[in-house]
């Protein structure tokens, strides 16, 4: 995210500070105190697995493109993040599912986005026909002991994490 160079409340010239309390340099509005924070984007990632396999779409868009990964995608304003899991998944797969079980919270940076929190859930299949939609150029099944390297780094965190705990 891009610096405001001037406050969007009372338009003042912005200054990089050090903010003491918090140990770290923000930019902050000299008149009336306005603070820019950063923060992360919120996201959602789905495993679903079945027999022993793993979905994965292959990415269609950057960041990442024609690489594999578990559906996902940001939250949009005013969706749950189980509801946010439901809609990316059935977008990119065609799958109508759940979200069964919170594997994990991870953040990690993005050279497009920033910092990225991504939400991964356990998914269960309610419906729907397998294809290929939204942003994948494919959907298919892996084993989860034949896993194609991730373009994101926490999702080889959540499916070791399931590995671990199923």
């Amino acid at each position: 995210m891009k610096d405001f160079s001037y406050c969007p409340f009372c338009r003042e010239k912005m200054e990089h500070v050090m903010i003491e309390h918090e140990g770290r340099e923000r930019n902050v509005c000299p008149k009336c105190g306005y603070i820019q924070y950063h923060n992360p984007l919120p996201s959602v990632g789905m495993l679903v697995i079945k027999d022993g396999k793993c979905l994965l779409i292959k990415r269609g868009k950057a960041p990442g493109k024609g690489s594999w990964a578990p559906p996902s995608g940001f939250v949009e304003v005013g969706e749950t993040l189980e509801d946010a899991a439901a809609r990316e998944l059935k977008e990119e797969t065609g799958l109508i599912a759940h979200a069964s079980e919170l594997i994990g919270a991870y953040c990690e940076p993005n050279d497009v986005y920033g910092y990225v929190i991504t939400i991964v859930y356990l998914c269960e299949i309610d419906g729907g026909e397998l294809i290929a939609g939204d942003d994948a150029e494919a959907a298919g099944y892996f084993a989860l002991d034949e896993m194609p390297e991730m373009f994101f780094p926490c999702f080889d965190k959540a499916i070791k994490r399931y590995r671990e705990t199923h």
